[in-house]
């Protein structure tokens, strides 16, 4: 049976290198599941693969757009599935790695077929937001789709954007294109989650934005710094740094805060992951590819 073996777990986990001898092991490619990793021109940030690592495996959707580009996890979901369709004519495992979880959900348990939002909707809400603010596209959420209001997080201006962006273009509520049933796909899916203990995988996102640092992540935020506006660069790294760069913040307190919204992002994703009862939990620490692929042996029997 075909499988796809997918390598989740928090940022700073270690899963790129661990994924990468797996790959070896395997013979196999790594597709990418990072949403940020998949632009070009924010290598340091993101912590993408580097040179040397991409010269060990081949990979797939890594620095593949430009960072104006629009792109959604439902656009990757279609693309992914076209792309394994084809690897698995010579394949018969391929591997599936990265930490942005809207991304793993959509190639794994498929995700509601949301209209593609036109460029002049997107357009005109990310001005609308940029003018007024997040609080009166909420009371109009509120009105126009009373249901997802309720339920969605109301900090998160993504996706009230999102929701409001589809209540225009389609004259329908958000709500009524969430039917969130999982889809089959033709292939096994075996998941398996990288962890550590907290205080140990907080020391290490530390030490990795030091290391961003000292790689050059001021110059390359400098060089993107006149597209602050767009969407890809709406991450964490870059926001704060541009702070710096509007003169809002001292570069200390920017890294400081670099840390702990990483921090809070590791912790989201957990926090994303511990209701799934699905992920295989290995500890990253301890773990060596051999021991991996002997415990994935194990789950398929």
């Amino acid at each position: 049976m075909k499988t796809l073996l997918v390598i989740l777990g928090p940022t700073g986990v270690g899963k790129t290198e661990l994924s990468l001898q797996l790959a070896e092991y395997l013979q196999c490619p790594i597709i990418n599941a990072d949403s940020r990793q998949i632009y070009k021109d924010i290598e340091i940030g993101t912590a993408s693969p580097t040179v040397e690592e991409l010269a060990r495996v081949k990979h797939f959707f890594v620095h593949t757009l430009p960072l104006d580009a629009y792109y959604s996890a439902a656009e990757y979901e279609k693309d992914v599935l076209t792309l394994l369709e084809e690897l698995y004519k010579t394949h018969d495992t391929l591997l599936l790695s990265g930490g942005s979880m809207m991304y793993v959900d959509a190639v794994t348990k498929g995700i509601d077929d949301i209209p593609t939002v036109d460029e002049d909707t997107r357009a005109m809400l990310r001005e609308r937001f940029e003018k007024e603010g997040l609080e009166p596209l909420l009371a109009e959420l509120k009105l126009l789709d009373p249901a997802y209001y309720d339920m969605v997080d109301k900090k998160n201006h993504k996706r009230v954007v999102h929701a409001l962006e589809i209540c225009y273009m389609t004259g329908k509520t958000y709500t009524s294109f969430r039917t969130q049933t999982q889809k089959s796909r033709p292939f096994r899916i075996v998941r398996v989650g990288l962890r550590r203990n907290r205080e140990q995988l907080f020391e290490r996102i530390n030490q990795r934005v030091d290391a961003m640092m000292r790689q050059g992540l001021m110059d390359e935020v400098k060089r993107v710094y006149p597209l602050r506006h767009l969407n890809s660069l709406n991450t964490v790294g870059y926001k704060e740094l541009f702070k710096v760069l509007d003169d809002e913040w001292e570069l200390p307190m920017a890294v400081e805060r670099i840390k702990k919204n990483t921090r809070v992002y590791a912790k989201k994703q957990m926090t994303w992951y511990q209701h799934d009862a699905d992920i295989h939990w290995l500890d990253a620490d301890l773990m060596s590819v051999i021991e991996m692929v002997e415990t994935i042996q194990r789950t398929l029997q």
